[in-house]
């Protein structure tokens, strides 16, 4: 059996990478493919409990200890990352599948490796050590307007109900260092990350997922 493909989204909180993902999977299988999502932190039982760590903005309140440093938050993620690569991402490429994954070690680049300075070869140290260097064969990374996709994700995670705020409750400054961290993995590996920022609708930015994505997916499945 032909090992299937490995497909990422990322992008800045707000940037709509979330509903793109979710409207591509129904298109995905209409065409008669298999898939598997999932979102990173989280997907495993481990890595859901990790994430309610990671983006509860209580995380960091002095009653809990203190904030999570950035070594530790990169931990965390990549211990979230390894797992799901274990019991979900390899056993459906391996099945044949495509795998439809919510962030996955571009965001710890950006938001570890440049939000938080940390900068990028631990980062990619890590990936090797832990993940075997699985890279995905494609990754849309959603870049609209800095300022509206913080409007959009500040303003949803203030609604009430699940508490998932921490990062957006970072300042501007640590985002505009995000979102030149994605800029510089983009301009790193033009071949694999296709960047899209148009400010069109969802529906008409669904549509150019959707083509692109079909397209690449003969020459891609096939290497």
């Amino acid at each position: 059996m032909a090992r299937g493909f490995f497909l990422t989204f990322e992008g800045l909180d707000g940037s709509g990478k979330t509903t793109q993902l979710r409207l591509l999977e129904p298109h995905l299988r209409a065409e008669g493919q298999s898939v598997v999502m999932l979102r990173q932190p989280g997907g495993t039982l481990l890595g859901d409990r990790l994430r309610a760590l990671l983006l509860d903005s209580g995380a960091d309140a002095p009653q809990t200890g203190g904030p999570i440093t950035p070594l530790a938050e990169l931990a965390l993620m990549f211990a979230d990352r390894a797992q799901s690569i274990a019991e979900v991402i390899r056993p459906a490429l391996d099945a044949g599948s495509i795998v439809l994954c919510d962030r996955y070690t571009d965001s710890s680049e950006a938001y570890q490796g440049f939000g938080r300075q940390l900068g990028s070869a631990p980062i990619l140290a890590l990936h090797q050590a832990l993940c075997h260097n699985l890279q995905p064969d494609l990754t849309l990374l959603l870049m609209p307007d800095l300022q509206a996709s913080l409007t959009r994700a500040r303003s949803r995670n203030a609604r009430p109900g699940l508490d998932e705020n921490r990062f957006e409750s970072e300042p501007d400054a640590f985002y505009q260092r995000v979102a030149a961290g994605y800029e510089a993995i983009a301009l790193r590996e033009p071949t694999r990350v296709h960047v899209l920022r148009s400010s069109a609708s969802i529906s008409e930015i669904a549509a150019e997922i959707a083509a692109f994505v079909t397209a690449r997916l003969p020459v891609l499945s096939h290497t």
